[in-house]
């Protein structure tokens, strides 16, 4: 049975809990399946960090509690959160599912420079700083 509540006659025997599926709407046979392993891409559909996406690193098992997974999203930082929270969108960083935009959560400083309307780059800074560090060495 599917997350949706459909049921799918003589599925394949590979498919295991925490796998996804591709799924012909028209013809209702299963396209591919998208094993739940490390490596894989991921989006968050729960928790703080919803709609988040990254490749899954590692799980962390708790017997008698909730399993932890440990997601990379494109920035290179690390975030963890329940496996329940978790949807395997691809393998490695080509994902089956597109989304339509990159899901990379902000900093609390960038998430400032966008209310502003500012653009900072950090390559323009680092420059201007060189150049008026060579300035003060004449």
């Amino acid at each position: 049975m599917t997350h949706d509540g459909r049921t799918i006659r003589y599925p394949n025997p590979e498919i295991k809990v925490g796998d996804s599926i591709k799924l012909n709407l028209q013809n209702g046979e299963i396209d591919a399946v998208l094993k739940f392993e490390n490596g894989a891409a991921v989006f968050v559909n729960g928790g703080n960090n919803i709609g988040r996406s990254g490749v899954l690193q590692h799980i962390e098992h708790h017997p008698g509690s909730f399993e932890i997974a440990h997601v990379r999203d494109q920035r290179g930082h690390v975030f963890a959160t329940r496996v329940d929270n978790i949807f395997i969108i691809g393998e490695g960083k080509n994902p089956v599912i597109t989304l339509p935009n990159s899901h990379v959560k902000l900093s609390l400083i960038e998430q400032r420079d966008v209310r502003l309307g500012r653009q900072v780059e950090e390559d323009d800074d680092d420059e201007a700083e060189e150049a008026a560090a060579d300035e003060s060495d004449d």
